[in-house]
């Protein structure tokens, strides 16, 4: 029965070509998006799911609180660390490490040298004992126990000593720094399945002191907080975690910072799910300080999304198509019936023929599917592939999916054709009413919401793209760029050496010492305390390093008052916004304010010109600009910032010789030039990312559309032939058959762009809210979305219409 079913299904399939090959098409695109996206949500959901009681391992992170603002810090203060490992109710293991770095290693058995390791942390053996590592030599148990001992990863280890066999590497002694000595312990393999923790040499916790490190069991600055400074623990099965975050704000109540400007500041302790840790958490936090990637649960809901609606535009192509045809697979319903079919096996016949079509296109998006992951590559983490589908979870994904799909397209038309009553139809007395034809109105109507809500969408984003891209944001952006100095090995010697030889490069101007660009990322920042008339108020406030060059390097202009008068003298140089938040309504007279820095007065000796320190998703923060001072004898100033000018084809000579001159100070140091129009459009890569998939998402659904609308066009320009046929005897013109054809399809179309124009605004409405800066929601993007969308179903359907309604009407009435 079931191979007369697939026989008779395939000969249906060919009979249709056209039809057929529509639903395939429509399908296989859905199908194919499902399988992308499905595949970038399955690798992302992936980290960090294969370690042993992975649904009782936590990480205390630190949330900040201050008036209307709340921001998160993936560190904890040191003694919480030594609280916990005393002892708390219902944590069964504690684990703290501490990110760190090291500027040489050395096998010097072997005379090699490695500058700059990087992955590395300090660490115990609870560390061993919370993360299950295979250890390819050494004990776990006692590996990180001593000072001056080291576990190092497999690649690690062959990397620093190559050809060497791993037990032979045990007791092996490495120089750290020039002059501390470390034995190695252990050698662990590298996680074969996905994890944020991809640090790959674990130096024990007690050689902290070694590297002037923090201790764990001295150090008492609850107040100080540092996102390197982690800290794991594993609950006791059936453990309360009301109780255990109980406990954790009552130590943050009781270590409360009790300076006075920070009276309304509150800062929480929170449990982190380990799982949660490469979403980035409430704040979308990157999971450690060495991650390149931090998943977005919104934009993998809004993935989620797009396939959806992708799969759903292809069902209800086939819905309508297939329902369309009811009349003219009638007949053929009543001959099966008549000879004894019953209703559940024509249901099984078109539900088979359905499967059928979904097979043939899961097949063809297998095909496609590589294709279309490649136009994200530029916006995805690297290790995203398509190995998912081919295994074996991959395949029963798949064969559920192609499922799911069958029965979602095919059970409708099947159970309508199912219905047709055998003596009506063969008498030729079968009408289908208007509920059919009702149904096929209302998915048309869905499929070209969806298609214009993804067009006005994919519009607004890019115009908002193009608003933030292009906005001046206060600062020189373009042919400015600047070199960050290596850690160690810098004496002052070598840095004014390099200072003055890139300064000395032709096409070179305005080269300046400083530490991060205007622009960046990367915050510093403390409380600046203001008196005036007996009150006190206290103001957070972001710093900016840099010399008496930094402001012409940048071409940020003095509104009022002076610069510095020197690189090291305690002055002050603020923007409009520190003004406005002190209370001065005229910005120009904070200049000869003094504002105090713990207990040390600073005057206020100009005023700068407001920037935008990050990307316009956030406002302008008060900030000042001052000098190499107040580092505890180290040096601000951490880098060097200069202008290529004007002439694009002296740049590439200019970089050349900067390369050049820092090879000759620091020949064992890589240079890593880094240009502010790149760090700017660095800001926007989600968005950037959000574009490209809406483009694809846009021009996908468009086209399921269209070949839908396409298969109505034919179905109902074939039905209507012998009309046209008396119309044109009748004396109407092409203009008039066309426009009776067409009318009926741009009144649907018309229907769903009057119903995607408020779903779309308030799409972008709520979108556009994270943003600090924003472009108009402009009536001519949805005026002209609606119009363009008009056009391109004009297009679609006027090809055959044209065709129906040039037939000469002799043909079509005497073939009638």
């Amino acid at each position: 029965m079931f191979k007369n079913n697939l026989k008779l299904a395939w000969r249906s399939i060919l009979k249709n070509k056209l039809f057929s090959t529509i639903n395939v098409i429509g399908l296989s695109i859905g199908l194919c998006a499902a399988m992308v996206i499905g595949s970038i949500v399955y690798y992302d959901f992936s980290f960090d799911r294969f370690h042993p009681d992975s649904d009782r391992i936590y990480r205390i992170t630190t949330v900040f609180k201050s008036n209307d603002a709340e921001f998160s810090n993936r560190g904890v203060a040191v003694p919480l660390m030594r609280t916990f490992q005393e002892g708390v109710p219902g944590v069964e293991l504690t684990a703290p490490f501490f990110n760190t770095s090291f500027y040489k290693v050395e096998n010097r058995e072997a005379d090699l040298s490695f500058r700059n390791p990087e992955n590395a942390i300090l660490a115990d053996d609870a560390y061993f004992e919370l993360f299950q590592y295979e250890w390819l030599a050494g004990e776990s148990k006692s590996a990180l126990s001593e000072p001056g001992q080291v576990v190092l990863s497999q690649e690690k280890a062959e990397r620093y000593f190559p050809h060497t066999q791993m037990a032979n590497i045990i007791g092996r002694t490495l120089i750290y720094n020039d002059s501390i000595p470390v034995q190695v312990t252990g050698v662990v393999a590298d996680f074969e399945k996905k994890s944020d923790l991809t640090f790959t040499e674990f130096m024990s916790l007690a050689s902290a002191k070694m590297f002037d490190r923090k201790d764990v069991a001295t150090n008492d600055a609850w107040n100080s907080t540092s996102s390197g400074d982690q800290l794991f623990i594993k609950v006791t099965n059936g453990a309360s975690l009301p109780a255990i975050q109980s406990r954790l704000d009552a130590l943050a109540l009781e270590h409360k910072n009790t300076e006075p400007w920070a009276v309304n500041d509150e800062r929480l302790f929170v449990l982190q799910p380990l799982a949660d840790i490469h979403f980035g958490g409430k704040h979308g936090d990157y999971p450690f300080n060495n991650s390149d990637h931090v998943a977005s649960m919104t934009v993998l809901k809004s993935l989620a999304f797009v396939a959806l609606f992708l799969l759903l535009l292809g069902c209800a192509n086939f819905i309508n198509l297939t329902s369309a045809q009811a009349l003219t697979r009638a007949k053929e319903i009543g001959i099966r019936k008549t000879l004894g079919s019953s209703k559940k096996q024509v249901v099984r016949q078109f539900l088979v023929e359905t499967f059928i079509l979904t097979l043939l296109a899961a097949v063809l998006s297998l095909v496609l599917a590589p294709m279309l992951l490649r136009q994200f590559m530029d916006f995805l983490p690297e290790g995203i592939d398509l190995s998912v589908l081919y295994s074996t979870k991959g395949a029963v994904g798949i064969l559920a999916l192609i499922v799911v799909v069958s029965l979602l397209s095919g059970f409708y038309p099947a159970f309508v054709l199912s219905k047709f009553r055998p003596v009506l139809v063969l008498k030729g007395q079968f009408s289908k009413g208007d509920k059919g034809v009702r149904l096929r109105k209302t998915l048309t109507i869905f499929q070209f919401v969806v298609a214009q809500v993804f067009v006005i969408a994919t519009v607004l984003v890019g115009k908002q793209l193009y608003f933030v891209m292009n906005k001046d944001m206060g600062i020189k952006t373009d042919a400015v760029a600047y070199v960050y100095l290596p850690w160690s090995n810098n004496s002052d010697v070598k840095k004014e050496r390099l200072f003055h030889q890139i300064k000395d490069i032709k096409g070179v101007s305005n080269v300046s010492w400083g530490n991060n660009p205007p622009t960046s990322n990367n915050i510093s920042s403390s409380i600046l305390t203001y008196y005036k008339d007996g009150a006190e108020m206290h103001q957070e406030t972001e710093f900016l390093w840099g010399d008496l060059s930094y402001l012409k390097t940048y071409q940020i202009p003095l509104l009022a008052g002076r610069d510095r008068l020197n690189d090291t003298i305690m002055e002050y140089v603020v923007n409009e916004a520190f003004a406005k938040a002190l209370g001065f309504q005229n910005a120009p007279e904070v200049v000869g304010a003094t504002v105090k820095l713990d207990t040390m007065s600073i005057p206020i000796v100009g005023l700068m010109r407001d920037f935008n320190q990050r990307s316009l998703r956030s406002t302008i923060k008060p900030m000042a600009l001052t000098g190499d001072w107040g580092n505890g004898g180290y040096s601000n100033f951490r880098s060097i910032h200069f202008d290529l000018g004007k002439d694009t084809g002296q740049w590439a000579k200019s970089i050349g010789e900067i390369e050049k001159t820092w090879a000759s100070v620091f020949p064992d140091e890589e240079v890593e030039i880094e240009f502010m129009d790149e760090t700017v459009e660095g800001f926007y890569r989600r968005e950037r990312s959000t574009m490209q998939l809406l483009k694809w998402a846009t021009g996908l659904a468009i086209m399921i559309s269209c070949l839908g609308l396409l298969g109505l066009a034919v179905y109902t320009t074939e039905r209507r032939v012998k009309e046209i046929g008396v119309r044109k005897v009748l004396g109407a013109n092409l203009a008039q058959l066309n426009l009776l054809l067409c009318k009926e399809f741009l009144l649907l179309v018309g229907i769903a762009f009057v119903i995607s124009v408020p779903i779309s605004w308030y799409l972008i409405q709520e979108w556009m809210q994270s943003f600090a800066y924003k472009t108009s929601i402009s009536w001519w993007v949805f005026l002209s979305s609606g119009l363009g969308m008009v056009v391109v179903a004009l297009a679609v359907i006027g090809t055959r219409t044209y065709r129906a309604a040039n037939i000469n009407p002799v043909e079509s009435l005497r073939t009638e």
